[in-house]
């Protein structure tokens, strides 16, 4: 069975937004990490300015759910709109059902990260569908 978690996207206030869901929820984070984490790439430059904006935060908030979330960048990410500030994040149980998912959801909306393996271990993409939902698919051998 997939795994759904909403993924909040946020304009520099990442890790002051999740210390108050933290607040509000309890737990401990499951993982932070920072821009500055990322190996360096050429098509996606990180200003010195976002080296310690948060990449990804993930917060455990009950009855296997995780609220997720990162910092946009100029790099990476759209300008932040409050309101429409999220996505909807499937974790997959295979990679072929990731694979069947993304292809489906693509059709006739638009890929913004292909899917394909990535630095931290994970088979991940990100699109638009043709409704204007914004969606990740994220698989991994390791969960």
């Amino acid at each position: 069975m997939t795994r759904i978690s909403p993924y909040l996207t946020f304009d520099g206030n990442c890790k002051e937004a999740f210390d108050f869901y933290r607040s509000v929820f309890g737990g401990e984070f499951m993982y932070v990490g920072y821009f500055k984490d990322m190996p360096p790439d050429p098509k996606y430059p990180i200003q010195e300015s976002e080296m310690n904006l948060i990449m990804h935060i993930s917060l455990p908030i009950g009855n296997g759910a995780i609220l997720m979330g990162s910092d946009s960048t100029r790099g990476h990410g759209k300008p932040v709109i409050k309101g429409t500030n999220f996505s909807i994040s499937l974790h997959p149980e295979t990679k072929d059902e990731a694979t069947r998912i993304f292809n489906t959801l693509a059709k006739e909306g638009e890929v913004e990260v292909p899917l394909n393996d990535t630095f931290w271990g994970s088979y991940y993409g990100m699109l638009i569908d043709q409704f204007g939902i914004q969606w990740m698919i994220n698989w991994s051998n390791q969960t």
